[in-house]
């Protein structure tokens, strides 16, 4: 018996005033990216793909862990794309073999009076045949417990964005700052440069 999960997030994010705007810090989505996730569950395989190993997830009495590819990009005006390009459930073949993963999100800023603000939003759904125990149970309570565990995993993947990523930003900012005055410091006292990508 197949199920389908799924779970929606959206963000939206306050931006400091900052010297450098963040549509350039966003036009390197690999920044992002290790910003969000503990390095040591990244593995990089392409420029744009990386493959992010999960931390166990508990449904009903089975552990799973899924390790996912996500493709990440941006566009010129420094809105975020990413999408899940494959998943593997690891220990458990019989789930690994009839579980199908598709995250799809954004992430992209905007101007108002106030100031600049990120806007973004999570799609993630889940379909999968559960073993023989799991066929029995009623599929309402299934979806119930299958929908809030989505849920937790975007609300969690927020929480990171929230405090994350505006932290490195600033950070970055202060790497290329601090780096455009040794430039300028070098060439010219009088006329500094912003080394900005």
């Amino acid at each position: 018996m197949s199920t389908k999960f799924t779970a929606s997030q959206s963000v939206e994010i306050a931006v400091p005033q900052q010297p450098i705007p963040i549509q350039h810090y966003l036009r390197q989505p690999r920044r992002l990216v290790y910003a969000l996730v503990d390095t040591n569950r990244i593995q990089p395989l392409a420029d744009d793909i990386f493959r992010l190993k999960m931390r166990p997830l508990a449904f009903m009495s089975l552990s799973i862990q899924p390790t996912v590819d996500m493709k990440v990009w941006a566009e010129s005006n420094g809105k975020i794309h990413l999408r899940s390009q494959g998943c593997e459930i690891l220990g458990i073949e019989y789930i690994n073999q009839r579980f199908n993963l598709n995250l799809k999100g954004y992430l992209s800023p905007y101007q108002l009076s106030t100031g600049t603000y990120l806007r973004g939003r999570a799609d993630l759904e889940v379909e999968v045949e559960l073993p023989p125990p799991f066929s029995f149970t009623p599929k309402p309570i299934l979806e119930t417990t299958g929908n809030g565990l989505l849920k937790s995993v975007l609300l969690t993947i927020k929480q990171r964005l929230l405090h994350q990523l505006i932290a490195d930003y600033r950070r970055w900012v202060m790497l290329q700052t601090q780096e455009g005055k040794l430039i300028s410091d070098d060439q010219n006292p009088e006329l500094p440069i912003l080394n900005i990508e």
